[in-house]
C-alpha cells in the first residue's frame, strides 16, 4: 500500500498548478493563491496519514484551498463581491466539480501569464517551473547558480510586475496568439534544455515533456505544440544513454540503441505523422526523427536532414541553425561542403568563440584528413566550454586524434 504521505507528494505535482490557476483566477491574487494551495497541501501530509487519503484526493486540496481563500479574504475585508464568488465555490466544490474545460482554460491561461513577453526570459521560465510545474524554489536556485533568496526575489519580482504593469490572466486570441505561442513554447523549450544539457538538472526535461504534453492537450488545433513534443520525446529518448556508468557524455554515435526509449520514439512518430504545417519545431522533430529511427549511426539519412536545416534556416535565420546546417551538409556532401558553409556561417563573428563551432570544424577536418588541426581545435573547444562534462568529452576527441 502506498504511503498516505506520497499520495500527498504525488497528487501535489498535479494538483498544485490546477488549484493555483483557479485562485489566481477568481481571486487576481497570485500570492494569495499559492499561499492557499500551499497550507492545503500541508493539511494533506498532515492529516492524511491518520485519517486515510480522501476518495477525491484533488478535490479535497482544492475545497481546503478555497476555504483558506475564504477565511483569508474575510480578514483582509476585500470587497463583497469577489468574497461572494469566492465564498461560492468554496460551498459548492464537493457537490459541483469544475468542468474539465474551465480547469483546462485556467492552466492555459496561467502557462501564458507565466510567459508573457513583459517578463525577462530567465523570470519567465523560473516562473514556470515553480508555478505550472511546482518545482520546490531551492531546486530553482541550484538550477540557476544563485542562493535561494536570490531566486525568491526574482520570483517576487515577477509576479510583482504582473500586477503593477496589468499583465492580463488570459489566452490570447487571433494575430495576438500567434504573436504569442512561439515564446511560450521557447520557454518549454528552455525548460528542456536546462535538464538536457550535460551539466544540466535531468528532472527539468521531464517537466519539459509534462508541460508540452499540457500545451498540446490544451492547444489542440495549434500544430506547433505538438511538433515541440514529438522533439522533445524523440530527444529525451536517449536520456539514459547519453552518459556511461562514470558520468563522462558519450557522443550519438556511440550510443547504445537498443537501449533508447523506443516508446516514446513511437509515440513522437504518431504525433509527428498527423502534422503537416510548415513550423520550426515540425523541421526540428522531423531531424530529430532522422536520428532517432536510424538503426545505426551509418544509416542517418543525412540528405534529409540538411534538407530541414535548409527550410529552418529560411524559417529562422540565426548562427546557431547555420552551423548545424553547416555539419548536416558535411555530412551529407562531404567535410569540404560542410567546411566552406561552416565558413560562411562564422563570417559575422558571432560564432568565432562558440565551442561548439570550434568543435564543429573539428570534426569537419578530422574527417577530412587533417588530424592535427581537428585535435588542436578540439583542445580549444574544451578551453573554450563551460561544462565539464563538455570538456572531458572533447579532450577525449583530441586524444584519440
Amino acid at each position: 500500500m502506498i504511503p498516505a504521505s506520497a499520495v500527498a507528494v504525488e497528487t501535489a505535482a498535479t494538483a498544485y498548478p490546477a488549484i493555483v490557476a483557479k485562485l489566481i483566477r477568481v481571486t487576481g491574487d497570485w500570492g494569495l493563491a499559492e499561499d492557499c494551495a500551499q497550507e492545503a497541501l500541508a493539511a494533506a501530509l498532515a492529516r492524511w496519514p491518520g485519517e486515510g487519503v480522501p476518495d477525491n484526493p484533488g478535490g479535497w486540496l482544492m475545497t481546503v484551498a478555497r476555504n483558506r481563500a475564504v477565511d483569508a479574504l474575510r480578514r483582509s475585508a476585500v470587497e463583497r463581491r469577489k468574497l461572494r464568488e469566492v465564498a461560492v465555490l468554496a460551498l459548492t466544490a464537493a457537490t459541483e466539480p469544475a468542468p474539465a474545460e474551465e480547469v483546462a482554460d485556467d492552466r492555459l491561461r496561467l502557462v501564458f501569464t507565466c510567459c508573457h513577453p513583459a517578463l525577462a526570459l530567465e523570470a519567465r521560465t523560473a516562473l514556470t517551473l515553480r508555478t505550472i510545474c511546482a518545482v520546490p524554489t531551492a531546486d530553482l536556485a541550484r538550477a540557476f547558480l544563485v542562493s535561494e533568496s536570490t531566486m525568491t526575489r526574482r520570483l517576487t519580482r515577477a509576479k510583482t510586475k504582473i500586477a503593477s504593469a496589468g499583465i492580463p490572466y488570459r489566452v490570447p486570441s487571433g494575430a495576438a496568439l500567434d504573436e504569442r505561442l512561439p515564446g511560450v513554447l521557447a520557454v518549454v523549450y528552455l525548460l528542456f534544455t536546462q535538464g538536457y544539457n550535460a551539466d544540466g538538472a535531468p528532472a527539468f526535461a521531464t517537466e519539459a515533456v509534462r508541460l508540452a504534453r499540457l500545451v498540446t492537450r490544451l492547444m489542440p488545433r495549434q500544430p506547433e505544440p505538438a511538433a515541440l513534443l514529438a522533439l522533445l520525446l524523440f530527444q529525451h529518448s536517449r536520456r539514459d544513454t547519453r552518459q556511461d556508468g562514470n558520468g563522462e557524455l558519450v557522443p550519438l554515435d556511440r550510443q547504445d540503441r537498443t537501449r533508447w526509449d523506443h516508446s516514446a520514439i513511437e509515440e513522437a512518430q504518431q504525433i509527428l505523422s498527423g502534422l503537416h504545417h510548415d513550423g520550426p519545431y515540425l523541421w526540428q522533430a522531423t531531424i530529430a526523427a532522422c536520428h532517432a529511427t536510424a538503426a545505426a549511426p551509418e544509416a542517418t539519412d543525412w540528405h534529409r536532414i540538411a534538407e530541414c536545416y535548409d527550410r529552418l534556416l529560411e524559417l529562422q535565420p540565426s548562427p546557431v541553425i547555420a552551423l548545424n546546417r553547416a555539419v548536416a551538409h558535411g555530412y551529407a556532401s562531404g567535410p569540404s561542403t560542410g567546411l566552406a558553409l561552416l565558413a560562411g556561417a562564422r563570417v559575422t563573428g558571432v560564432l568565432e568563440d562558440y565551442p561548439l563551432a570550434i568543435a564543429a570544424e573539428a570534426d569537419l577536418r578530422a574527417r577530412a584528413g587533417d588530424r592535427d588541426r581537428a585535435a588542436a581545435l578540439f583542445r580549444e573547444a574544451a578551453e573554450r566550454t563551460h561544462s565539464g562534462a563538455e570538456r572531458r568529452a572533447l579532450l577525449a576527441r583530441a586524444d584519440e586524434l
